[in-house]
């Protein structure tokens, strides 16, 4: 079984990519004999697995929900979309140790203290996050180093340099590398005996976005007011207005990408 988060479903992407984009890793799963686990909150339960009436709720009107909310999105009854760190957290209860995503939070750029949920649930639950490295828009650097202090390895998937989402390069460099679907689910396995909660499996974006850094620079620089759960969603949006609409496109292809190697390893890893 392979988790899926919903935050890009109900806030990451614009209708109709963010369907597609579900829709799109939840078959690519299915394809490697995987069974998919979309997470989310439906009228105030925890669901692990969703319908596609469920998707199409979570699309349509729903709040987004991290670790720390899930207690309240539960006892109200919400439709909710999780993070990566409340997918991790509803995945490791369900007992699923992979999880699929774009990219993971981390620490911003000049606001160490703006930290994502994601890297502390990171250093709890066991759960391998397969993922394009950090959103680029993010401190990588800082988020390395917090990843570092959390003990949570991160393995560069067939490349020896953390991806930066849009990016294949960012010049910080991976804890590990591991070759193939073989090695992933042997250094996995040996790091779970070992004691070590989540992991991150950093895998090389499947295209690459023009001017990423310029493009990136200038909407932090535009939206350099923007504080709390809107930084990121603001920022993404802002980054596809000014790409012309190609960073969705390579989103929706990464992520659909990620979800397919989380599924080959998980496969390997169960055998």
């Amino acid at each position: 079984m392979v988790g899926l988060e919903t935050s890009i479903l109900g806030q990451g992407l614009p209708a109709p990519h963010n369907m597609r984009a579900a829709l799109g890793c939840e078959a690519a799963i299915r394809d490697e004999g995987g069974v998919p686990a979309t997470v989310a909150v439906l009228d105030g339960r925890l669901c692990v697995g969703l319908s596609h009436t469920g998707l199409e709720r979570v699309a349509a009107a729903s709040v987004k929900v991290s670790s720390r909310d899930l207690g309240t999105a539960v006892a109200h009854g919400s439709v909710g979309a999780t993070t990566v760190a409340a997918t991790m957290r509803v995945a490791a209860m369900a007992g699923i140790r992979f999880m699929a995503t774009g990219g993971i939070g981390g620490v911003h750029r000049g606001r160490p203290e703006d930290e994502s949920a994601d890297l502390l649930e990171l250093g709890r639950s066991p759960v391998a996050v397969f993922c394009s490295g950090a959103k680029i828009i993010l401190d990588l650097p800082s988020t390395l180093e917090r990843l570092e202090t959390l003990s949570v390895p991160v393995l560069g998937y067939a490349c020896d340099e953390f991806p930066a989402f849009y990016t294949r390069h960012s010049g910080c460099g991976v804890s590990a590398r591991v070759e193939d679907a073989g090695d992933a689910a042997r250094v996995l396995a040996a790091a779970w005996d070992s004691g070590t909660r989540g992991i991150v499996v950093a895998v090389p974006p499947t295209g690459e976005l023009a001017r990423a850094d310029e493009i990136t620079h200038q909407a932090l620089a535009e939206l350099a007011d923007i504080r709390g759960a809107d930084v990121t969603p603001r920022l993404l949006a802002r980054v596809a207005e000014l790409s012309g609409g190609r960073s969705v496109e390579l989103n929706v292809d990464l992520v659909i990408h990620n979800a397919r190697l989380a599924a080959q390893v998980a496969r390997v890893f169960a055998t």
